[in-house]
């Protein structure tokens, strides 16, 4: 047998005619019918199975480990025990005294179901800590009561977050030192969604209603701050923040420090919130940034939409900000009392106004709305455009802790975009 080139100049095998004869066309032919009964068994194989026994195959099932008085699992303390990675713990209603523990699950979802389930301290705590102390991957927790955390080092909080992610909806933290205390791993985050946060503080200003430390990012949407034993409302030293369509509000006897504090800098998106400081605070500032120096690399704060009251009757300083590598933008904010945004510093401040009670539907029960016929109304800018986060106002704060859309109306100055009902 010879070798030769074929057509396109490459080299063939040994030159045999495998088509000159019909018995060997019958081979071929046998051969690719075969070949074809092959590749429709490699396609059923590879996923080209009737869409019926598709349907057949077994999916993953989450596992629910159920807790209540009534259950075999009686307490949130043994259910920390026995729940997995990916489990969802679903717990009956009513009050769970005493029942503190650490949560460590890699993801887990906890509910309350049926009504709201107080767990209340009562002078009990996880590791000196908190009622609960996380240190997990990502945890949600919707419908839970955090009640009267206290321990030695006056540090005690509701839930103290040490490590990973954590979803908080429909919560209430009351009476605590802290209410949420987080640590400061850089990669964990926060977010808070139409919760409560009241009367939490040791009374000796450095524990607050919200504190959190040098985590990668913090969320708070629809929330109610309130009532701080002299330690602040709301405090952050993450390096990013995103707080809309919230309430932060003294109010009367009110003795908190602070209502919002972004003591290391940082971005700060504040949005669409309603800030109100009381006339029996010690502390003149409403809104502090920077106090601490600049941590983070990125430093700018964003104030959008807001309504700042001031109710010292000596006045008050809406923002205090530290100099610096910083920017601040400060756009459509309403200003109840004495002083100006620009005081705090070099900045882009545009369309903000200081406005009396009357231009309001019922200030004197924080329904700080704009009259129908007030003369601000519509009068709003275009906020500047940042990639990523839209600082138009979409939503506005409802009471007493969730938002509402403002839908397609025209853009006015201040927290609230909708008007009284007729």
């Amino acid at each position: 047998m010879k070798t030769g080139a074929d057509s396109l100049g490459g080299v063939h095998g040994p030159n045999i005619d495998w088509y000159g004869s019909n018995a060997a066309r019958s081979v071929s032919a046998g051969n690719s019918f075969i070949l074809v009964l092959l590749l429709i068994a490699v396609i059923g194989l590879l996923g080209g199975a009737p869409a019926q026994a598709r349907e057949t195959e077994p999916k993953e099932i989450q596992r629910v480990v159920k807790v209540g008085p009534q259950r075999e699992i009686k307490t949130l303390r043994e259910a920390s025990r026995v729940a997995q990675a990916g489990d969802s713990v679903e717990v009956d209603a009513g009050d769970y005294l005493h029942d503190v523990t650490v949560w460590m699950q890699a993801k887990l979802k906890i509910r309350a179901v049926g009504g709201r389930v107080r767990l209340i301290a009562d002078g009990v705590s996880a590791e000196g800590k908190a009622i609960w102390v996380l240190r997990g991957g990502a945890i949600s927790v919707e419908g839970f009561d955090f009640i009267g955390a206290k321990v030695n080092d006056r540090n005690g909080a509701g839930i103290r977050l040490e490590k990973g992610n954590l979803f908080v909806r429909d919560c209430r933290f009351l009476d605590n030192e802290n209410g949420i205390l987080t640590g400061g791993n850089p990669d964990s985050t926060l977010e808070i969604i139409n919760s409560e946060f009241g009367n939490n503080g040791h009374g000796d200003g450095q524990s607050h209603n919200l504190y959190v430390g040098t985590i990668a990012r913090l969320t708070v949407i629809g929330s109610y701050f309130h009532h701080a034993r002299v330690g602040h409302l709301l405090k952050s030293r993450a390096a990013e923040n995103h707080i809309f369509y919230n309430r932060l509000t003294d109010e009367v006897g009110g003795g908190a420090s602070y209502e919002l504090e972004l003591p290391s800098g940082g971005i700060g998106y504040i949005v669409g919130n309603l800030i109100q400081q009381s006339s029996t605070t010690e502390n003149p500032h409403l809104i502090s940034y920077g106090a601490e120096g600049y941590r983070w690399p990125n430093n700018a704060l964003y104030l959008i939409n807001n309504t700042l009251v001031d109710n010292r009757p000596q006045g008050g300083i809406f923002l205090r900000m530290k100099s610096g590598q910083q920017t601040v933008v400060a756009v459509n904010n309403l200003l109840v009392g004495k002083g100006k945004l620009e005081s705090a510093g070099p900045g882009d401040y545009r369309n903000n106004y200081n406005v009396d009670w009357d231009q309001f539907v019922q200030a004197v029960r924080e329904d700080y709305r704009l009259q129908e016929n007030a003369s601000l109304r519509n009068k709003g800018v275009e906020p500047p455009v940042v990639p990523g986060v839209n600082l138009r106002p979409a939503k506005e704060y409802l009471h007493p802790r969730s938002t509402r859309s403002t839908g397609s109306v025209p853009l006015s100055p201040g927290a609230f975009q909708t008007s009284p009902k007729p």
